[in-house]
């Protein structure tokens, strides 16, 4: 899941939709005023978002209003620490190596 999330964010404009959801959940019609592109565009680019399972919307009344999914993001940040521990190690045991052949 976190790196199909990766592909998600690749889109620039996702990424902004992300940000601009962190900082306050929305509707399509808002989050559209802030784009440059149509509402059917931003819904699209949303049920990417939803897919992927970084956002959610919770139904008000006749609106979805979209908003950043924590457990989403905590999932992506989780890959993320996963792949810095890898390349943690491996820089570490190859620092270990170079250092030892130079002794």
């Amino acid at each position: 899941m976190s790196a199909e999330s990766l592909q998600v964010l690749a889109d620039p404009v996702r990424l902004a939709i992300v940000e601009a959801l962190a900082t306050q959940p929305s509707s399509v019609g808002l989050l559209a005023q802030s784009f440059p592109i149509s509402r059917p565009a931003i819904s699209r680019h949303l049920r990417l978002l939803k897919d992927a399972g970084l956002v959610e919307p919770v139904v008000e009344g006749t609106r979805h209003i979209y908003r950043v999914r924590p457990d989403g993001i905590s999932a992506l940040r989780a890959y993320m620490d996963e792949l810095w521990r890898e390349a943690s190690t491996r820089y570490t045991m190859a620092a270990e190596n170079l250092a030892g052949e130079n002794s």
